[in-house]
């Protein structure tokens, strides 16, 4: 039985073609979900935030804006989503040695991933793009959260990019980029790139590794939860424009849940892949950390990222993933592998979101001995950074708002040191 379509009233100051639907009762997943992506291409959108009993949310420059016209997400709706979301995501053995239809399979993954859903009461992963039309148009891959609050069901949805932007439209200097680039061709090392929840770390890692992937040839290993970005095996012939030629590098990339059962795992055996580059999506416990500073020192370039802001309290964080007595070692030995710091957020700008950040790298022996005794205190730290060829946060904040990119306000906000009031 076909759906009535009952016209919405227009957004604010768009008017997408055709016009979405209104949200009804009985309405299955692929449908629900169709009309919220159509919506969200118009507005160009890529964060959406949907709830139980609730209108749907969207990230935008401004904050939060709710889609009203939509209507609201029943409990029944969301569930018709999640399972919708859930049958799109790829199973762990891509088919191999399964016989039953393709069907039946879904309908198992679905079973099995409530199953676990109900247990574990979150659930991250990522699928493929969902259709916004009856021309076949999809949406980008997403990255999914799953989870219960007070409201029931939530479901937090990102729409990634097929696209790998190159470093420089990013809005990172050109010094940075090419002091960055050159350090993921170091043969052995750490390279660390911080900061919150989308502040875009995985776009900037995303374009160093294409880079690598397109220039060098290498082997390339990523652990993931989930996978943001796919690298294609071919790229564009520098030679003769519009043919495609097999990349230099091989890109080996696993998801956790997918192709490897868990974070764990995919740490033990990364090594054995005999890997030139690896990517470790986060540094999320002192496990992970010993498994990138081991591979470091063994021969290995390891790339991941820590949840923090600036250089001095991604050491700090490190540092409290270790007890007391072991501070002294693990400064050491981060003196030693350590590459560069590249600590990054994204600010509400004027015209749009900007990018911010601190750099430091490891160059030279004044870093390395600020480094290693950084537990007696973090002030030689802060004033190498200050030194040619680093850069410093709240410098670089100052930069961004002479450039008229950023408000003197959101200066204030976002600066590190809260007693410096010059611009």
């Amino acid at each position: 039985m076909p759906f009535p379509i009952i016209e919405p009233p227009p957004l604010p100051g768009h008017t997408p073609a055709g016009g979405p639907t209104r949200f009804a009762p009985g309405m299955p997943g692929k449908i629900l979900l169709g009309i919220i992506f159509r919506v969200c291409r118009e507005l160009r959108v890529s964060d959406i935030q949907m709830r139980a009993s609730r209108p749907v949310y969207i990230h935008t420059n401004k904050g939060m804006e709710k889609l009203e016209a939509l209507g609201i997400l029943s409990p029944a709706n969301m569930d018709e989503i999640l399972k919708e979301l859930i049958s799109t995501r790829e199973s762990g053995s891509h088919g191999f040695g399964q016989e039953d239809s393709l069907e039946q399979r879904v309908d198992e993954k679905i079973r099995l991933a409530i199953a676990d859903f109900s247990e574990r009461r979150v659930s991250d992963f990522s699928c493929d793009g969902v259709l916004m039309g009856d021309n076949g148009e999809r949406s980008g891959r997403l990255r999914i959260q799953a989870h219960l609050s007070s409201s029931g069901l939530g479901i937090t949805c990102r729409i990634l990019n097929d696209y790998i932007p190159e470093l420089e439209s990013l809005g990172i200097d050109p010094d940075t980029t090419a002091t960055l680039r050159h350090g993921v061709l170091k043969r052995a090392g750490l390279c660390l790139v911080t900061g919150p929840t989308g502040s875009g770390k995985s776009t900037t890692l995303a374009s160093l590794i294409d880079w690598a992937r397109r220039n060098h040839p290498k082997h390339i290993v990523t652990v993931e939860d989930p996978i943001e970005y796919q690298y294609p095996d071919d790229m564009d012939d520098p030679d003769y424009p519009g043919h495609r030629i097999p990349s230099p590098s091989i890109v080996t990339q696993q998801e956790v849940g997918r192709d490897l059962h868990s974070y764990r795992q995919g740490l033990k055996d990364v090594l054995r892949k005999a890997p030139h580059i690896i990517l470790l999506g986060e540094i999320r416990d002192r496990e992970a950390m010993e498994t990138c500073m081991e591979a470091a020192q063994t021969g290995h370039l390891v790339l991941s990222t820590l949840h923090t802001t600036g250089a001095v309290k991604t050491i700090g964080r490190i540092l409290e993933l270790y007890p007391r007595e072991s501070h002294s070692s693990v400064l050491s030995r981060l003196a030693e592998i350590l590459i560069f710091i590249h600590s990054q957020g994204l600010l509400n700008g004027i015209q749009r979101r900007v990018l911010t950040y601190e750099f430091l790298q490891n160059n030279d022996d004044a870093v390395a001995s600020a480094i290693a005794n950084y537990d007696g205190g973090a002030r030689s730290l802060e004033d190498v950074i200050r030194r040619a060829g680093n850069i410093e946060w709240d410098n670089n904040l100052k930069r961004l708002v002479q450039q008229g990119l950023i408000t003197p306000e959101a200066f204030i906000n976002a600066r590190m040191n809260k007693n410096d009031d010059e611009i």
